[in-house]
């Protein structure tokens, strides 16, 4: 009722203010635009397909976009694919009114000069990566005359893993426009026979569900998503698209016995999964990083995802933790079993965990490796059992031993082999490289955690992946004759859902069978399994599949083999390392893969010129690695949105999605003191900000050092009005009229220009036309709190938006802005390292840190790593900070 009244009450307040000045909705507000309109700044994407062929787990799929310039003048068409990160781009082309520009594979390197030498005859444009949790970015643009029609295609191949007892081919499906002839077909074939055939699309709306056609028969199986036009639509003529998330296909195969073996054209694929083996008991240390940079949000999710990990443990488990941060602690002395009254003595552990200081990793990992070493040798633990240890870490170390090389060391001569290390690391603030080799020298891997509200479920997701362990020393012998170029063999745990896949090329050209030894041991006994693989069997399963791609089982071998090889380059020195990288980089090229050694050069046609583009594959990270007492390293960001702001104390957070990364400055000036945020001269928009300080009491005589937004004045000369806002109210002048409301209301208000949205206690929206976007972030302190108030937030969404005159402490760094950082190094905070930047032809000392932003969390924030200029920003502002000071709000 509360909320029906103020409604009324605004819509009675309309004829004084002028009818035409003001409306006010508290629903979502719908642009109108032509609902057959289904073009994007004149370029009409008419047909996108994506064909995917699955043959025994390898997926070859093509996707293909056409597109038209329905405008007079010549326009920018963009293509732009999220793949799998585990997949090989092996082919990409541009077709523009009949004529072919492909892509060419090549060493990095050589191909990098070709792009260099193509940057020195003019203007070029680089192909867009970057990567996220299970995707990377690939992305072209090319200009297309009037009339002109352009094809682009893109290959790419990827070894679907079983996970869960499934696998799992992911799409990412975005068009960004209503396209006429949209279509997702796969064909999959699978010698084994399928057992089960699922797809689903994170947008699929009721209606959507039918257009989703799925069938399989025998060894046959087919998916087809085809929506028309209509059934694109996200209502009843609106020209937005439904389609934008992720679109899954599932399935798994008929297993009469472990294995499967399959022989063609000289190459061999061994597929194992045993089913029906009893679980073996586990004995798990998990070892957490409770240093200070795992305060707040990190450790709550880290905390509920081992309190629901406890839950799934059973009784004949072994466990114990491990916490380091300045020191170290041990729940237990040794491995204890998960009987119920353990588990809950494990729980209330789990939830009086809190923050110690530094990272002292090296001491966490020795002491939980030596515990396991100790229960073993002692015989604490069940001698047909699966150990393993977890870690999970957010930084780097700093207490202890703090180089990397030696902890590495330290980690290998202490495992021994022994048992498999899975390294967590939880955001981006971290060492992920070293992770990596740490984890691929132990039989482990290693997993990022990404910092967002789901981080929980992702630390439990990848446990349920090894809460089961069937098997242990895993391994498959093949004829020793017949056999060369086999991948990895030997395993140190099979787990239940998952799949072990072997290849190799078979030598004896004579040879019409194969035959498979795998030995483990089991929960009660050792066990043995025999494998049979017959070349003519196997051609008879596939001589009636028209869909099939080439000598696919020659190309899974090559793709695992690349794999692998990279993986243990990744943990390779000096002549091993070479000589690894020079194998992988020669499959790479020969089978037309890009990897991490090769990139694809696009030449493209650019005003008569050639144009170069170049596509690498985004590394999760670029490490490096120092006999130095603190490796830092400068990993790719998240992908969730950034913005360029001001909030907290003042905190400055200036994005350069151009670098993937950003920087940030403090503003130190006393209370009421109105700061120039952004001032456009063409477009007539301004933004101040006056600052406020703690509470002071009247026998304070300590000078307040905490200052923040306390009230924001956005001006535009151009519309005639001008907004206040702080944290009580919001005020809206035109004219001679004017409009308050406070944050507890919840309501959409348009203005000729302008759209004002109310979220209740929680943030402004600020849209102004084609003009550009604000968004005013509340946050609120304890009433009776003895020093803190409430005080603002400002994020600029759309900024790009602005005129090239835009100024302010924050209008500058609308425009690009490079910068290059040199000479990282220890800093006085072990936590965090400083460097040189050289930017604006200054040379400064930063420090590598974060700050937070509260778009996406108003209580607790996300971290923002970024590179912190001293001295009130000085050397990366024009000018210095006082420039910016101004005598009032408006």
């Amino acid at each position: 009722m509360g909320s029906q009244l103020l409604f009324y009450t605004l819509l009675a307040l309309i004829p004084a203010l002028g009818t035409s000045d003001f409306l006010i909705t508290n629903i979502r507000n719908v642009k109108k635009r032509n609902a057959a309109n289904t073009i994007t700044d004149g370029i009409d994407i008419y047909s996108m397909n994506t064909d995917c062929r699955i043959t025994s787990r390898f997926s070859h799929n093509v996707i293909t976009s056409r597109a038209a310039n329905r405008a007079n003048v010549s326009k920018e068409a963009i293509f732009e694919v999220e793949l799998p990160k585990t997949a090989f781009i092996t082919n990409f082309t541009m077709t523009i009114d009949g004529v072919t520009y492909p892509g060419t594979i090549k060493e990095k390197e050589a191909a990098h000069q070709q792009y260099q030498q193509a940057v020195s005859r003019g203007q070029t444009a680089g192909l867009v990566k970057a990567s996220g949790r299970k995707t990377e970015k690939f992305s072209v643009s090319v200009n297309i005359a009037p009339a002109s029609k352009i094809t682009f295609e893109l290959t790419f191949e990827v070894l679907l893993k079983r996970i869960f007892g499934k696998y799992e081919l992911f799409l990412k499906v975005n068009p960004k426009q209503l396209v006429n002839n949209f279509e997702i077909e796969a064909n999959i074939f699978e010698p084994q026979g399928i057992s089960y055939l699922e797809a689903e699309g994170s947008f699929i709306t009721n209606d959507l569900l039918p257009v989703i056609q799925k069938t399989f028969s025998g060894k046959k199986g087919h998916v087809s998503f085809k929506p028309t036009i209509d059934q694109q639509r996200t209502c009843v003529n609106c020209p937005t698209t439904l389609l934008n998330g992720d679109f899954i296909i599932k399935y798994d195969v008929n297993r009469e016995s472990p294995g499967d073996l399959q022989i063609v054209n000289g190459y061999f694929v061994h597929f194992f999964a045993p089913q029906n083996v009893s679980h073996l008991p586990k004995n798990i240390v998990f070892i957490i990083d409770v240093s200070i940079s795992m305060s707040g949000r990190k450790l709550q999710q880290t905390k509920d995802a081992l309190l629901k990990i406890l839950e799934d443990i059973k009784e004949d488990d072994h466990l114990n933790f491990v916490l380091f941060g300045d020191d170290v602690h041990r729940w237990k002395n040794t491995l204890i079993k998960a009987t119920p009254e353990n588990l809950a003595e494990a729980r209330r552990y789990v939830q009086n965990i809190n923050i110690a200081g530094w990272t002292n990793l090296n001491g966490g990992l020795m002491a939980g490796i030596e515990m396991l070493n100790e229960a073993h040798k002692n015989g604490y633990l069940p001698e047909r059992s699966a150990s393993l240890i977890i870690m999970l870490t957010d930084g780097r170390p700093t207490k202890g031993e703090r180089n990397t090389q030696v902890i590495l060391s330290n980690v290998r001569d202490a495992i021994q082999g022994k048992y498999p290390l899975y390294n967590l690391g939880f955001g981006y603030d971290l060492d992920y490289g070293s992770l990596e080799k740490m984890a691929a020298e132990n039989n482990g891997l290693a997993r990022r955690i990404y910092e967002d509200s789901d981080s929980a479920l992702q630390l439990q997701g990848f446990y349920d992946e090894v809460a089961n362990p069937l098997l242990t020393e895993v391994e498959l012998k093949y004829p020793e004759n017949a056999i060369s170029d086999l991948t990895q063999n030997s395993f140190k745990h099979y787990y239940d859902g998952s799949e072990i896949v072997v290849a190799g090329r078979i030598i004896d050209n004579d040879l019409n069978s194969i035959f498979a030894d795998v030995k483990a041991h089991g929960a009660e006994d050792d066990v043995t399994y025999s494998e049979q693989g017959d070349i003519e069997q196997t051609a008879k399963a596939l001589e009636d599949q028209k869909y099939i791609f080439g000598d696919y089982i020659e190309r899974l071998w090559a793709y695992l083999t690349i794999q692998q090889l990279l993986e243990k380059r990744n943990a390779a020195k000096d002549d091993e390392k070479t000589n690894l990288t020079a194998q992988a980089l020669e499959l790479s090229l020969k089978y037309k893969f890009v990897t991490p050694l090769t990139s694809m050069v696009v030449t493209k046609p650019e005003d008569n010129e050639d144009k170069a583009a170049v596509a690498d594959k985004p590394l999760e990270v670029e490490s490096t690695y120092s006999s130095s007492p603190v490796v830092p390293v400068y990993a790719a960001q998240p992908t969730y949105h950034r913005y360029t702001s001001v909030d907290g104390d003042p905190h400055f957070i200036i994005d350069v999605p151009q670098k993937e990364d950003a920087l940030c400055f403090n503003i130190n000036e006393d209370p009421g003191v109105v700061l120039n945020l952004i001032r456009d001269p063409t477009t007539g928009i301004t933004v101040n900000g006056q600052l406020t300080g703690d509470k002071k009491s009247s026998n304070d005589v300590v000078p307040i050092h905490n200052t923040y937004i306390g009230r924001l004045g956005i001006l535009n000369t151009q519309l005639n009005f001008k907004i206040e806002i702080t944290p009580e109210n919001i005020t809206l002048h035109s004219g001679t009229k004017q409009m308050t409301f406070t944050w507890f209301d919840e309501i959409t208000l348009l203005h000729p220009g302008l759209t004002l949205k109310i979220i209740r206690k929680k943030n402004v929206e600020v849209s102004m036309g084609e003009g550009a976007t604000f968004v005013v972030v509340l946050h609120q302190a304890w009433r009776k709190h003895a020093v803190h108030q409430d005080f603002l937030g400002f994020y600029t969404l759309d900024s790009h938006r602005l005129s090239e005159h835009t100024h302010g402490l924050l209008g500058q760094f609308f425009h690009p802005i490079d910068f290059n950082i040199l000479e990282v190094h220890p800093g006085s905070d072990p936590e965090k390292p400083d460097a040189t930047m050289i930017v604006k032809n200054n040379q400064l000392t930063v420090t590598r840190g974060w700050q937070k932003d509260y778009t996406e969390d108003v209580k607790h924030g996300t971290n923002v790593p970024c590179w912190f200029i001293h001295n009130n920003g000085q050397g990366l502002i024009d000018g210095t900070y006082t420039d910016y000071v101004v005598p009032s709000l408006f």
